[in-house]
């Protein structure tokens, strides 16, 4: 086995199931993080049935799920006609130790790992250490690190790409990000506020239908998360929807009260459906936000993203103990993984998008019926969980040569 380490760019969900699936399999590695800690901040949060699978491979799924909230039904609701649908993940049973969603921040998890990373000598973690560039011959990879003394040079086998959609890694390789940014902004607020008390029989993760203002409401393990839409055409978005009178003004919309909501976090964020040009250069590999984004609604993307760092994770450690061909390897995890980023977690959530702000009133009925159907016959609520579980798109994507 090679004695250059792993070179991850990164210490995100991706990067951190790379970090310590490679550590178990004895590969020494080296984490960058550019931040001087663990980011704490709004994120991704929900993690589906398949993710926790392959993080209870590694050991880290009893932690988190100890940590988090389970989830094991989720609703559809039409504000409007107060029609709800719920889907049973209990249907799912049969299908996965986790017939159930897992809510907890993402940063839980990479602060889980973080603590499992020490126990590993061949683990290095260096936080203050942003990757700037690279250049890479037959037998490594030299990266050019900003640190908190100078730049650096450090030396190893192959460099992951998984700093995020902002990718240094991916612009050093010059590899294209195309894909749209959609007008509108993401208002993302947390509140403390019991809306279990107050809405009858409302579950943990909702989707709420409404031709004026559609919204996400879910719980995390440790506060209510509302989302909603902005208006594109506003010129100052964070001055005005920032604000905590408009935020205030919305989640009285949302459930009328006396007095004003305690508002924990709140932020305004760009919504984007991005796929990396290519995943490989040579020794270089993108995983998660570096190699594709796409709007939050279903929970695809990180969650895709720990698939790509799973499947990667698989892929090195055959080359590098079993001395399998890194070329031919890296080309299947492209295969894999970007036809599954373009074809499936694109267009499923460019759909769900869709489907949550259209404003046509009989399109929302026969939406909402849709979704009443679906729910009330256990075949398709089944089939359905599957999919935007994500266990369908894995299974094909593993079955591709």
């Amino acid at each position: 086995m090679t004695t250059q380490p792993v070179l991850i760019a990164g210490s995100g969900p991706a990067g951190s199931l790379l970090a310590l699936y490679l550590s178990q399999q004895e590969i020494p590695v080296i984490l960058f993080e550019k931040q001087p800690d663990l980011p704490v901040d709004l994120r991704a949060s929900t993690f589906h049935p398949p993710s926790l699978e392959m993080l209870d491979e590694l050991g880290v799924a009893d932690a988190m799920i100890a940590k988090g909230l389970k989830v094991d039904r989720y609703q559809y609701r039409d504000r409007r006609t107060k029609e709800v649908a719920e889907f049973d993940m209990g249907l799912l049973s049969d299908d996965t130790r986790f017939p159930f969603r897992l809510q907890l921040e993402q940063y839980e998890m990479t602060r889980i790992i973080n603590q499992q990373l020490a126990n590993y000598p061949t683990a290095q973690v260096l936080f203050s250490h942003e990757v700037l560039g690279f250049s890479q011959d037959d037998n490594g990879v030299t990266v050019l690190v900003n640190t908190p003394d100078n730049e650096k040079q450090f030396r190893g086998s192959f460099l992951l790409g998984c700093d995020g959609a902002s990718s240094q890694v991916r612009k050093a390789a010059g590899i294209g990000y195309g894909g749209f940014t959609y007008n509108e902004k993401f208002l993302v607020v947390s509140t403390p506020f019991p809306f279990e008390q107050v809405f009858d029989n409302l579950s943990y993760v909702n989707y709420i239908s409404d031709p004026d203002e559609w919204c996400v409401l879910l719980r995390t393990e440790k506060l209510w998360r509302v989302l909603w839409p902005t208006d594109p055409a506003e010129a100052n978005p964070a001055q005005t929807y920032l604000n905590d009178q408009y935020i205030q003004q919305r989640l009285q919309h949302l459930h009328a009260k006396a007095g004003d909501y305690d508002i924990g976090h709140k932020t305004l964020y760009a919504v984007h459906q991005r796929v990396a040009e290519r995943y490989v250069q040579g020794r270089m590999v993108l995983v998660g936000d570096a190699a594709h984004i796409n709007n939050p609604l279903g929970g695809m993307g990180m969650n895709g993203g720990l698939h790509d760092a799973h499947n990667l994770a698989q892929k090195l450690t055959c080359i590098l103990k079993e001395g399998a061909s890194y070329p031919e390897l890296f080309a299947q995890y492209e295969r894999q993984r970007k036809d599954l980023a373009v074809e499936f977690v694109q267009q499923h959530t460019i759909a769900n998008k869709q489907m949550m702000e259209t404003k046509d009133p009989e399109q929302q009925q026969k939406r909402q019926q849709w979704f009443m159907e679906t729910a009330a016959d256990p075949s398709k609520a089944r089939a359905f969980m599957l999919e935007r579980a994500m266990f369908n798109c894995l299974r094909d994507s593993l079955q591709q040569a």
